[in-house]
């Protein structure tokens, strides 16, 4: 019997004995929230592909910014283009900007 699984990377996975099995599957049996998922059960529990529908879709915008500029604002880490958005809208309700 295959006691264990090897990774690409030769990492070794130690698989479970079937006496270990056994006593796992006893206690989920055992377990009075769980149930045998049945096939319409998982059908509505799987993922669809790609990222989940956003609340509110954001156009797509193309501008040209300064080479400084755009380093500067790709240096300020993840989420910069949130805070550009942040920005533009902060400038747009001071009424610096017309909508």
């Amino acid at each position: 019997m295959q006691t264990h699984l090897t990774l690409r990377d030769g990492r070794k996975i130690l698989l479970n004995t079937p006496a270990e099995e056994a006593r796992i599957n006893a206690g989920i049996a055992a377990d009075p929230d769980t149930h045998e998922v049945s096939d319409a059960e998982f059908a509505l529990m799987r993922r669809k592909p790609g990222r989940p529908p956003a609340a509110v879709v954001r156009p797509m915008l193309s501008i040209r910014v300064d080479p400084d500029v755009a380093a500067a604002l790709r240096a300020s880490g993840k989420g910069w283009q949130t805070r550009v958005n942040a920005l533009l809208r902060q400038a747009v309700e001071q009424g610096r900007l017309q909508a």
